[in-house]
């Protein structure tokens, strides 16, 4: 089993600064490339990252702006945002030698191909070994070195369980599995379940109303991923129930943030990413052509695009027909 000693992490963002940290933890050699060669050399002299106040960088992640010489090592660990991955791909792929695994840390489903992250990296960089990592976890939290637990998919699965020696610790604990559809479409559509729990939180419409709409997404959750070949398993464990329980009970959750703005009548912020925003229109697309109900899904993405305000959605969703369980 390949041993994985040298890791780079490809983006300096907070969750890419807490990855890098996580397998600096796990006793890996590791380079955090940023792009922009100021941010880079600010962070190497800071050891911290403007992202993540008061948490100090390990000292021993190499912090560098050149993609190349990052490249180089043994598996790298992808982290843009899901609508930039395919540009951050065909930077990258050059450099790549053949068979390494490169861990797409990205959830999301890419506008206008509707490919999922994998797909993307088959795409490009046909010779590297696309892996999923994904489960309930905000940087701040792996940063410090608090416990957390992932999912980490690969098709093969040797390489799946070699690259979770490689980075797991006694606080950082992945899962191997090689579910990797799965794990994507908990990570993807979770974040736009979580923007519908931000409404209802906004709305102050209870916790009874909270538990019920986290509990109705995970059945449409569970239907999507039926309906596009995941195993019930991986919806079911970290990846998914487990992420969708985190954003839809926590305002460190930047879909669950969005949404709580939208329940407020407030503009949502801008200065942080909400994937579940971009993710809604693909989401509910895909779903049409497979037929899988996904009403939340649906007001989510309605209420984006302006064809329904947040009440009308509100009202739509308490007005379905009465099913039973499990429908």
């Amino acid at each position: 089993m390949p041993s994985y000693q040298n890791i780079a992490v490809i983006g300096a963002g907070s969750w890419g600064t807490a990855l890098a940290n996580a397998a600096a933890r796990a006793g890996r050699d590791v380079t955090l490339y940023a792009r922009d060669a100021s941010a880079a050399a600010a962070m190497s002299r800071s050891r911290e990252n403007a992202r993540l106040p008061g948490i100090q960088i390990v000292k021993s992640v190499v912090i560098t702006s050149d993609l190349a010489q990052a490249a180089k090592s043994e598996a790298l660990l992808l982290v843009t945002p899901a609508q930039s991955l395919r540009q951050a791909t065909i930077a990258l792929a050059p450099h790549l030698a053949s068979g390494t695994p490169v861990i797409v840390c990205a959830k999301g489903i890419e506008h206008g191909t509707h490919k999922f992250m994998t797909e993307i990296v088959s795409e490009i960089a046909p010779n590297a070994q696309p892996a999923i990592l994904s489960g309930p976890s905000f940087a701040a939290d792996v940063a410090r070195g608090l416990p957390t637990a992932v999912t980490l998919a690969a098709h093969d699965a040797t390489t799946a369980e070699a690259l979770v020696h490689a980075l797991g610790s006694d606080t950082f604990r992945p899962y191997h599995s090689t579910d990797v559809r799965g794990v994507e479409i908990g990570g993807a559509a979770k974040n736009v379940l979580a923007i519908a729990a931000g409404i209802v939180a906004g709305k102050k419409l209870g916790a009874s109303a909270l538990a019920a709409l986290t509990t109705r997404g995970f059945a449409e959750l569970m239907r999507f991923g039926a309906a596009y070949g995941a195993r019930a398993e991986t919806i079911a464990g970290l990846s998914g129930l487990g992420d969708l329980i985190l954003t839809c009970s926590s305002t460190q959750s930047r879909n669950f943030s969005f949404g709580m703005a939208l329940g407020r009548g407030e503009r949502p912020s801008r200065d942080k990413l909400s994937e579940g925003e971009f993710t809604a229109p693909v989401l509910v697309e895909l779903a049409r052509d497979k037929k899988v109900d996904m009403p939340v899904a649906n007001a989510v993405a309605a209420v984006l695009s302006g064809a329904l305000t947040v009440n009308e959605a509100i009202e739509m969703l308490l007005t379905r027909p009465f099913k039973a369980e499990g429908q």
